[in-house]
């Protein structure tokens, strides 16, 4: 449950940080950022970061509600 509850906590710091990272047009990648200008780069970091927020969500509401999506697959 508690593990559910941080993995749910994840999600909108996620969406936080890419919501900020579109707006400022860079995204944080460690202590340094990537910038808009470096197109190929934001764009594959853009998806991690989505990605991220995406598999936290579902681990989230797996753990939560008890689905066991790993032995449905």
């Amino acid at each position: 449950m508690l593990v559910g509850l941080v993995a749910l906590g994840l999600v909108p710091w996620t969406a936080w940080t890419v919501i900020r990272g579109l707006r400022q047009e860079r995204l944080p990648i460690g202590r340094a950022y990537v910038g808009r200008d470096r197109r190929g780069a934001f764009h594959v970091l853009l998806a991690f970061y989505l990605l991220a927020g995406l598999m936290a969500a579902i681990i989230a509401v797996d753990l939560l509600f008890g689905i066991s999506i790993r032995q449905a697959l």
